[in-house]
């Protein structure tokens, strides 16, 4: 009689998604967006033995059918032909390539679509039932758009996903923005599409890039009541940021009921971050990512797939940020007390700045704010207006 051998997938709780390759989106030495935040965390998560080579799966490079489904073929051609130096600054500032921000630098289009690759990856790993959840770090380039670069961001990996997850696998999708800067890119992205919601928590544009994300960009056509909004006060702290997070995640999910979440996790509500004016600490980073893990089982059966995004305190504030995000993924125990002395001794030397040596900040970790309660009834305030809207699509 013939043997069979019946193969079985083992669905892993969740996937790492990583390639050496992804470092090599780098602007310059001295420019914020530095993915050497990449190599901090995984050193962290791999001294406290939460992060081990079974669970990293090698990021692929986007193809440029993936692209596509983003930006424009005459894009995407610029960016090849600038990182490759044929073309002059002057050549690709109307694209958003050349500038301050978003400067050219060697092999750029390539080492951006190892980026969206690595999201794709986590996509199709979860979408396929290999793994509940999946981590892509190098993602998160929330600001790029359809002809243009914005804001350190020249694919949208996000955006691109997506698309994909709905031609792939007709997903219905929620977007989830906690990044301290507008999710703008992703939102005018589905801004149209009733199959896809935007989420995005963030300090108001009033006074920081991009401007953008006011609670009555609420999306147009079909796409109307698909895209929320919760601008927060500059130096916002813990309690409101939570308490806005908390209360708009539920009222999104049960509203909208998607098939997928995608979280965009930038660390750069953080205190010490350098670009932005929200007085976070590592308890909305300990708070965001179970918030999202519940719902996510609760409304899409545990499909979860996580970018990094924004962070520019590379050092003090991202690995231990993000280190949360996995540690929360794969059910491990948020740790406290002291950071591995081995990775301090590792890393101190580098540093511009004195570690924070404890996976806790110190309480308090800076001076009481003159405005406290004028901030709070503020966002209160916007958080009951963006909750009425969310509410009267309800009823329509």
């Amino acid at each position: 009689m013939a043997q069979f051998t019946r193969c079985f997938i083992i669905m892993k709780k969740a996937v790492f998604v990583y390639s050496p390759e992804q470092l090599g989106y780098k602007f310059s030495d001295t420019h914020p967006f530095n993915h050497k935040r990449l190599t901090l965390t995984m050193d962290l998560l791999k001294n406290i033995d939460a992060l081990n080579d079974v669970d990293i799966i090698p990021a692929r490079v986007a193809t440029e059918e993936e692209l596509l489904l983003a930006h424009d073929p005459k894009y995407i051609d610029i960016v090849k032909r600038a990182g490759h130096g044929e073309l002059s600054v002057a050549q690709c500032e109307s694209y958003g390539i050349g500038t301050e921000d978003t400067p050219i630098f060697e092999n750029m289009h390539e080492a951006s679509a190892q980026l969206v690759g690595g999201t794709l990856t986590a996509v199709d790993y979860v979408m396929e039932g290999k793994a509940e959840h999946a981590l892509n770090l190098g993602g998160g380039l929330h600001h790029g758009f359809r002809g243009r670069a914005s804001g350190f961001c020249i694919y949208n990996d996000s955006t691109v996903a997506i698309r994909y997850l709905q031609e792939k696998y007709n997903a219905r999708v929620l977007y989830v923005d906690t990044d301290a800067h507008h999710g703008d890119g992703v939102q005018w992205s589905f801004y149209e599409d009733p199959n896809v919601c935007t989420l995005s928590i963030h300090e108001t544009g009033r006074y920081l890039f991009p401007g953008t994300g006011n609670i009555t960009e609420r999306g147009n056509g079909q796409g109307y009541g698909t895209s929320f909004n919760f601008p927060m006060d500059a130096f916002t702290e813990d309690e409101s940021f939570l308490e806005i997070y908390e209360r708009s995640m539920r009222e999104v999910f049960e509203y909208f009921k998607p098939d997928v979440v995608l979280t965009q996790n930038g660390a750069d509500a953080h205190y010490f971050d350098p670009l932005t004016h929200l007085h976070g600490t590592m308890n909305i980073y300990r708070e965001i990512p179970k918030l999202a893990h519940q719902l996510a089982h609760e409304y899409c059966d545990g499909k979860w797939i996580a970018v990094g995004g924004g962070g520019y305190d590379i050092w003090r504030v991202v690995p231990r940020a993000w280190s949360m995000l996995w540690l929360e993924m794969t059910d491990q125990a948020l740790p406290t007390g002291p950071l591995p002395q081995a990775w301090l001794d590792r890393w101190q030397p580098e540093a511009p700045v004195p570690f924070i040596p404890t996976w806790e900040d110190p309480n308090p970790l800076y001076e009481p704010i003159p405005r406290k309660t004028e901030i709070e009834e503020k966002n209160a305030q916007m958080l009951a207006k963006a909750l009425h809207l969310i509410r009267n699509e309800k009823r329509d």
